[in-house]
């Protein structure tokens, strides 16, 4: 089995969507941090810790994410444990956003 990489992650967490936008969290740039960590003396089993912010410190949203941010992870076959950590700093801002996101906004 090949080893689980940050993109296998970031790939899996295109599923959440954020349900006011309409975008999914990694394009949004809400995702900070990716940690793959090996368990050691277990082959091919990994814990991943998350950094993640949101759009606005009271965002409404907040708790389905990080709960939906934490599901799609750990359903990664090599995955034993997620541990999500909502960080505020830096502070969001639409500059974090790749061009797609931008696209599906119309922001320019």
């Amino acid at each position: 089995m090949a080893a689980l990489h940050e993109d296998h992650v970031r790939e899996a967490l295109k599923q959440v969507i954020d349900p006011e936008l309409f975008v999914n969290i990694v394009d949004l740039g809400l995702i900070y941090v990716v940690d793959v960590l090996p368990i050691e003396g277990q082959e091919d089993k990994y814990n991943v810790n998350i950094e993640m912010t949101m759009t606005s410190p009271m965002c409404p949203a907040g708790p389905q994410l990080v709960s939906e941010t934490n599901k799609y992870a750990g359903e990664l076959e090599q995955v034993e444990n997620v541990e999500v950590k909502v960080v505020m700093d830096p502070p969001w801002t639409q500059d974090m956003m790749t061009d797609d996101a931008r696209d599906q906004l119309g922001i320019f």
